[in-house]
């Protein structure tokens, strides 16, 4: 039976004692610090101003988030190297357009006893404060029902991301004679999910976005393609929200880039993976159910989904799009091996969720792996992005050329 993901909502916080009223958007986060006291957790946050926030948890996995108006991070706000060990991971980026999100995950569950704002004084700026203490789960389920029956009644929305309107299962614009050929690029990851990171410190999320933008200039400069990126800033999408791009957009063909990170540093070498119910190998397994949990790294509420919706089921009606993204898979890996090192297993097999569309092929390919020196070097050039854009150009171009040759003999 799915668990239910409880959220508490503490907080919805902006002026207090004497601060001005925050504006709606604006400000840098100008440092962050979590510091372990005898009895609590103690969250600081540096601002260049006032700000309004609202402050929730989610459970499993235990995470507080904080919400603030879009805000710029000033690169000191890491504080990866000084967090407590109840703090399993921190990360900060832009939610949505307008909303800047800070989501920490815990060991256990944490109730916020304290959410406040210090004005600036001095050479300070303004601060915004939490004291996080531990808690049993039952008390935290209870106490988050309550609140957020609260802010319910008091007619304040609750924090969950907005519910991309889909076209209908199944359901595409029609394709004018003549129109080019549509195809969606998606970086994967974004804003407040930064993906892999880097041995130098990079994120995934940046150096996908980089990928991207070259691959839609190849692709763009032959006359051939339309593309459209499904993020072109560094912002988070859900992982059906990504699908619902496409499908809105009538996307022929979907790339979804991504550049891994795993423990072992020796390991090197790109990869296509495209949807199956079986995975390939555990090694594949592992890779989508991390991305998988992209969502939840993002500080989203699962509680009101149907499953449906958080499975992975595969029906009959994807066989023949499954079938188009195996054989495009193939056409990649061929052209991908004259211009970069692969893995000795190329073509993989998982339940990536952003991979579902139905009626659209679809591939994910990881880049190389930011965990190994040479890869994230190579992955960080410019003239590395745009051999690999070419090989992926090519076996686009090949792709379709069977698809439109098959077309005409029909």
């Amino acid at each position: 039976m799915k668990k239910r993901i409880a959220i508490f909502l503490f907080a919805v916080l902006g002026a207090l004692g004497g601060i001005p009223g925050a504006m709606a958007v604006g400000g840098t986060v100008t440092d962050i610090r979590i510091g372990q006291h005898p009895d609590k957790i103690r969250f600081v946050m540096d601002l260049s101003r006032p700000l309004d926030f609202k402050v929730f948890s989610l459970a499993d996995p235990y995470r507080v988030v904080i919400d603030l108006p879009e805000v710029t991070f000033s690169k000191e706000a890491r504080p990866e190297d000084r967090r407590p060990k109840a703090i399993k991971g921190f990360r900060f980026g832009l939610f949505r357009p307008g909303t800047s999100r800070i989501v920490i995950d815990t060991s256990q569950p944490y109730s916020v006893a304290a959410a406040f704002q210090l004005p600036a004084k001095g050479d300070l700026g303004p601060r915004i404060v939490l004291d996080l203490k531990p808690t049993s789960r039952a008390a935290f389920i209870t106490e988050s029902a309550a609140s957020v029956a609260a802010a319910q009644a008091a007619r304040r929305p609750i924090l969950t991301a907005p519910k991309p309107a889909a076209p209908p299962l199944l359901t595409r614009p029609q394709r004018r004679p003549n129109e080019k050929i549509l195809v969606a690029i998606d970086a994967g990851h974004g804003g407040v999910d930064p993906g892999a990171i880097g041995v130098s410190g990079v994120y995934e999320k940046q150096i996908v976005l980089n990928a991207s933008r070259v691959l839609k200039s190849e692709l763009e400069q032959t006359g051939r393609y339309k593309v459209i990126l499904t993020r072109d800033r560094d912002v988070f999408l859900r992982l059906r929200e990504r699908i619902a791009i496409a499908r809105s957009a009538g996307a022929d063909l979907f790339v979804s880039l991504h550049a891994d990170s795993i423990p072992n540093r020796k390991l090197r070498g790109a990869s296509v993976y495209t949807l199956s119910e079986n995975a390939s190998d555990k090694e594949a397994n592992l890779l989508a159910e991390n991305e998988n949990k992209s969502d939840i790294i993002a500080g989203m509420d699962f509680g009101t989904e149907t499953p449906e919706v958080t499975s992975i089921l595969i029906d009959l009606a994807q066989r023949e799009t499954m079938n188009h993204s195996a054989r495009f898979a193939g056409m990649l890996v061929r052209e991908m091996q004259g211009e970069v090192k692969l893995l000795r297993t190329a073509h993989r097999f998982a339940g990536f969720a952003v991979l579902k569309a139905p009626d659209i092929p679809s591939v994910l390919i990881e880049l190389g792996f930011l965990s190994n020196n040479h890869d994230e070097k190579l992955l960080r050039s410019g003239a590395h992005l745009r051999r690999v854009a070419g090989a992926l150009r090519r076996s686009i171009d090949n792709y379709f050329d069977l698809v439109q040759s098959a077309a005409r003999a029909n």
